[in-house]
Order: structure tokens, then C-alpha cells, then sequence
């Protein structure tokens, strides 16, 4: 198996659909990956050299995948914290973020809130 941007792909498929293995990186992006590293996208995975391998990595840099994105919302959320915002009291809470309306909707999120409180009420005592 190779491995790209911390993802074992398998060496089965085909490059175009293998490459989708990776978080955030759709079809249409490992075309335009494999595009630009003018990599044959109908070759199996097992049959590309080191060479081609080392293309697709060096172009998948330039294209943010899940250890940049997660990064970027995790900072997001804690600048939220910083400045005390409404969005980040909804986050603590587990409670919808972005106004929408809680007496019929967002059922999911507010069981997780309810159970959260509770453990932490029993724990307290």
C-alpha cells in the first residue's frame, strides 16, 4: 500500500479513485492532481513508480487535507472562546449554533446536551 499525506491507498484501484481515500480530496480535486502531475489516472495504484508517487505527494501539499482543516476549525473555535461569542457558549453547551430554532428541531443535539449536564451534575455531588 502506498502511503499519501498520512493515508494508506489502496493498491488495487485506480490512482483517480484511489487518491479520494484521502479526507477532503474529492474526484474532481485527484483530477486536477494527477492532471497537473501528468499521471496516467487509468494506472493502478501498485503499477506507479516512486517518481510519480513523489508528484502526487508534492502536489496534494498544496491542497489542504484533513490534518490542515481540522486545524484551521479547531482554531476557529478557539478564538471564538477568546472573545467570549455567542457562537462559542452555543458550542459549550452542545446546543445548534447558528440560530436555529430548538423547541422542535435540533432534537440530537439536545439530548447530548441533557446527558452531558446530568453526568456533570452527579459528578459534582
Amino acid at each position: 500500500m502506498a502511503r499519501i499525506a498520512w493515508v494508506n491507498i489502496p493498491d488495487n484501484k485506480k490512482v483517480l479513485f484511489s487518491l479520494t481515500y484521502i479526507m477532503w480530496v474529492w474526484k474532481t480535486t485527484s483530477a486536477k492532481i494527477l492532471e497537473t502531475t501528468k499521471v496516467n489516472p487509468e494506472l493502478r495504484v501498485k503499477e506507479l513508480s516512486e517518481a510519480d508517487l513523489d508528484k502526487i505527494r508534492w502536489e496534494l501539499d498544496k491542497v489542504d487535507t484533513e490534518s490542515d482543516i481540522k486545524r484551521s476549525v479547531a482554531l476557529d473555535i478557539q478564538r471564538l472562546q477568546q472573545i467570549w461569542s455567542y457562537r462559542w457558549r452555543r458550542h459549550k453547551m452542545w446546543l445548534p449554533v447558528r440560530w436555529q430554532n430548538t423547541k422542535t428541531n435540533a432534537k440530537t443535539r439536545k439530548k447530548k446536551s441533557w446527558r452531558r449536564w446530568v453526568a456533570i451534575a452527579w459528578k459534582k455531588k
